[in-house]
């Protein structure tokens, strides 16, 4: 197996001789080899060499043995295997090393083929795991963070304050409409906060009677009304060093707004029927549709609150105003949604992608999602098309004049066309084209060639 250039090996071998002859043999593959003949010298070249593959005699003269270098690979930040060289006396301390981080081990004499192959092995894995990484950070800034998709500017910005606030204990304040995802990015903010460790409670302040809101949030004893059977542990109690997100908090009414103001201040709560306060810890994140500001205003909010839960403010853009994040919300639930139920859907016509683009998605990705469910326990074929659509989406679509200009066409020209159009809406992406036209990449690029297109 000839390996890249760039796939660099370090040997640690006090045995010069030896070293360079197991050097040489892994040159002769493509690697970049560097040696090194003692333990101490070979710890020095990890940082300045940053190889992929540390292959090192067990035992080594000096202070510094085999076990030595593995821990100080194992200990850095370094993405490096490494393959200890070992005689039989000592395998069992190999198999040891293993357990503690060690990628294989290799008894003398060494078989030189045997060699190759393992260090193949470990750069794979390596650059593998770098791969993945790279992939990782790369849908990080596509997806945001845990599953909040999103690559329009405006989503971006909102991602970024969010990563931001993350890192602190500020309360959080979410507003957008509904269906925009508040309580996926509250959840996220969570998971990637000081407190992932911790609960994560959601409560929804408009799904509560005023009788019941107070019980809910901060519990009850036994007897203390009607129907309370048992002590109850409220929502706050619940997300003891942990999260509490509240959503639609504009719909709570003014006399739990004090009741919740003094806890947030204090972090005691006293349930429902007892005199006994609870010392809480816990973040909240708020979230509205609703403009709380025009609620102050009118009295209907209070102040002093609306001044503690804004720590962090953040606007969620409706769909209808981050367009571009159409696309890959819909390529995201196709798949999510064609492996949950085992169909096997891959994408959509030009013409369904066009109605779905040019949709005003009035309840936001929520809608989308549960569109798009449907449509793929629905789907009879593979690309999903005009007729898959739900019937609200066909309403206003004039598509007389775009098939009048289609009728007596080539079919050179009608392809051409939808591997234009397709392009045009995926902004060049030719993965996603080639997805959504349900042909391979390489047909795509050998069309795009042939028709003389800039995709």
């Amino acid at each position: 197996m000839v390996m890249s250039e760039q796939t660099r090996v370090l040997i640690v071998e006090d045995e010069i001789a030896h070293g360079e002859a197991l050097a040489e043999a892994l040159e002769r593959e493509g690697y970049v080899v560097l040696t090194a003949a003692s333990g101490e010298e070979g710890v020095e070249k990890l940082q300045a060499f940053m190889p992929h593959v540390v292959v090192t005699d067990l035992k080594l003269g000096g202070a510094i043995d085999g076990l030595g270098v593995l821990s100080e690979v194992v200990g850095s930040n370094l993405s490096s295997e490494v393959v200890l060289i070992t005689a039989h006396s000592t395998i069992d301390t190999c198999k040891q090393a293993l357990r503690i981080g060690a990628y294989d081990y290799i008894e003398k004499p060494i078989d030189l083929d045997h060699l190759r192959e393992v260090v193949a092995r470990a750069s794979k894995h390596v650059h593998v795991s770098q791969e993945n990484k790279r992939l990782r950070e790369e849908l990080d800034t596509k997806f945001g963070f845990d599953g909040v998709v999103g690559e329009s500017p405006a989503m971006l910005k909102v991602l970024n304050i969010c990563r931001r606030a993350a890192k602190s204990n500020l309360s959080v304040l979410l507003r957008g409409e509904s269906g925009v995802g508040k309580e996926l990015l509250a959840a996220a903010i969570h998971n990637n906060s000081p407190r992932k460790s911790g609960p994560f409670q959601a409560v929804n302040c408009a799904g509560l009677t005023d009788s019941l809101i107070e019980s809910e949030l901060f519990g009850h004893v036994k007897g203390s009304f009607t129907g309370a059977l048992t002590d109850r542990k409220g929502f706050f109690a619940m997300a003891d060093k942990g999260t509490l997100f509240m959503d639609e908090i504009g719909d709570m009414p003014l006399t739990m707004q004090a009741k919740l103001l003094r806890v947030l201040e204090d972090q005691v709560v006293v349930p429902v029927g007892s005199s006994q306060g609870e010392k809480v810890d816990v973040r909240i994140i708020s979230a509205t549709n609703q403009d709380l500001v025009q609620k102050v205003e009118e009295k209907e909010f209070r102040q002093d609150l609306y001044f503690r839960i804004r720590g962090v403010e953040v606007e969620i853009p409706p769909l209808r105003q981050r367009r571009e994040d159409i696309v890959l919300l819909l390529d995201h639930f196709i798949k999510e949604f064609a492996s949950s139920e085992g169909r096997q859907v891959k994408g959509f016509t030009p013409a369904a992608l066009k109605i779905l683009k040019s949709y005003d998605w009035p309840g936001n990705v929520r809608e989308l999602r549960n569109c798009l469910k449907a449509m793929v326990v629905m789907a009879d074929s593979e690309l999903l098309d005009v007729a898959d659509l739900p019937f609200e989406m066909h309403s206003g679509v004039d598509d007389g004049d775009e098939l009048s200009n289609l009728a007596g066409a080539k079919l050179e020209e009608l392809e051409r066309t939808a591997i234009m159009r397709t392009l045009e809406m995926v902004g060049g992406n030719r993965e996603t084209a080639a997805k959504m036209l349900g042909i391979g990449e390489r047909t795509l690029y050998r069309k795009i060639k042939e028709y003389g297109l800039n995709g």
